[in-house]
């Protein structure tokens, strides 16, 4: 009776070898260089290696519509074309030697898809109309209660879309070799497709994916990281006054004890849906910006750069025209250059199950301190941060808190005894590396 109780794994995606210490790069092709096209991209790619990337995610690369297009160039998310390339960024051959040089420097590619919704002008809407949903008058619609009036949305209970979606994906991996796909609203879509398209793409090369959502059942049969947008909210929340570090201790709470251990999460500081619409990093995190990098690397989950991010993210980029990232040397890219190469040499700091699940350091100030490691075998990182705009002076318990470390980015060596309280300014962090 006993094997009848035995625990079933459900979460069947295999994690690749060479991604357990991988950071992964966002890339908006029209602002990332001045050429605004695939060409920029290359010229950029040492200095995207240089930070620590491993996985460059390139926004959606195919043609735009027209009809009902937003500002002048149009969202790079309502599609006119699943099978080509946007004129804008270059034509199948730049784009081939675009992935074909990622992989000289021994990074992977992954392409923006857009499986829920395409544009109104998309030759689908007249040869398979029937492909879309509809709305209570029978005519196309965007996505429901959204103000996404430049697209419109796909019926995944027609087996006919499932097959020319996932035969879609299929060429871009057979035609040009990427990498995998970073799916674009993948809850709007069913998870049985996600299964079936999994399953063909895997047939013609191990592929990576990752989804636009929080649900641990996508890491079931189909993709290998999702977004982590309540570490975001949580953090931001923090930063802005308007929540408690419990609600960063419940995120935790969450991610160990509800989410696969499989499970990649992708932390993140900014992207382009939060730098278009919500703001900067420095409008949304204000002076906690460098502590919450801090933790979106040395926590648990793979951290996210957003193409500028590193030059100090100094603007909203235009959604809709044509507006290049200011690019320059600046704190934030030695900060992630930082803890980038900290988190490549110490494997505690891997994603999924070969890092090391965070173990909170108990304090007298949990209301303003955030503090843990992360240990595996003779490997110790310490992290300390203030999340609060007070100056703090908390005694941490000895256990996990007592030893020789290093300092990671003042590169001094250090004593730390819970007899001596350290004095933490407002906003502070601190990385500790075992000795």
């Amino acid at each position: 009776m006993a094997a009848d109780f035995l625990p079933q794994n459900r979460y069947q995606v295999a994690q690749p070898a060479w991604s357990e210490n991988a950071v992964i790069y966002q890339v908006n092709t029209r602002q990332f260089s001045a050429e605004g096209n695939f060409q920029g991209v290359i010229k950029g790619l040492e200095h995207i290696k240089a930070l620590g990337a491993d996985i460059i995610y390139l926004m959606p690369v195919q043609p735009i519509g027209i009809k009902n297009r937003k500002g002048t160039l149009g969202s790079p998310y309502s599609v006119k074309d699943y099978f080509a390339i946007n004129p804008e960024f270059g034509d199948e051959n730049s784009f081939a030697a675009l992935v074909s040089e990622i992989h000289r420097l021994d990074m992977k590619v992954i392409l923006d898809w857009i499986p829920n919704h395409s544009a109104w002008d998309n030759p689908l809407t007249v040869s398979h109309p029937d492909w879309y949903a509809k709305d209570y008058q029978g005519n196309f619609r965007p996505s429901p209660w959204w103000d996404w009036d430049d697209i419109i949305e796909f019926d995944y209970s027609v087996p006919a879309l499932r097959r020319y979606m996932t035969e879609a994906m299929c060429y871009w991996v057979e035609r040009f070799d990427i990498d995998g796909f970073r799916c674009d609203v993948a809850g709007y879509v069913p998870n049985d497709f996600w299964a079936q398209a999994r399953a063909a793409l895997d047939a013609i090369k191990p592929v990576f994916m990752l989804a636009e959502w929080e649900n641990r059942d996508l890491h079931e049969q189909a993709f290998n990281m999702t977004y982590a947008w309540s570490w975001n909210e949580a953090m931001h929340d923090i930063a802005q006054g308007r929540a408690s570090l419990d609600r960063l201790r419940k995120y935790y709470s969450w991610n160990e004890r509800s989410w696969p251990e499989s499970a990649y999460r992708m932390t993140f500081v900014s992207n382009h849906d939060k730098n278009a619409w919500d703001g900067t990093q420095h409008e949304q995190f204000g002076q906690a910006l460098e502590a919450a990098i801090v933790l979106s690397v040395t926590g648990e989950g793979m951290p996210l750069v957003h193409n500028g991010q590193e030059a100090g993210e100094n603007k909203r980029l235009a959604f809709f025209e044509r507006d290049p990232i200011d690019w320059q040397d600046h704190a934030i890219g030695h900060l992630y250059r930082e803890l980038i190469s900290l988190k490549k040499r110490v494997k505690a700091l891997w994603n999924g199950k070969a890092g090391a699940t965070m173990l909170q350091v108990n304090s007298n100030d949990l209301k303003r301190v955030f503090s843990y490691v992360r240990m595996q075998g003779k490997e110790k990182i310490l992290v300390l941060l203030n999340l609060s705009p007070d100056t703090v002076s908390p005694t941490f318990d000895a256990g996990l808190y007592n030893g020789q470390y290093r300092d990671v980015l003042n590169r001094q060596d250090i004593v730390l005894d819970a007899a001596q309280p350290p004095i933490l300014a407002p906003w502070a962090y601190r990385v500790y590396e075992a000795i």
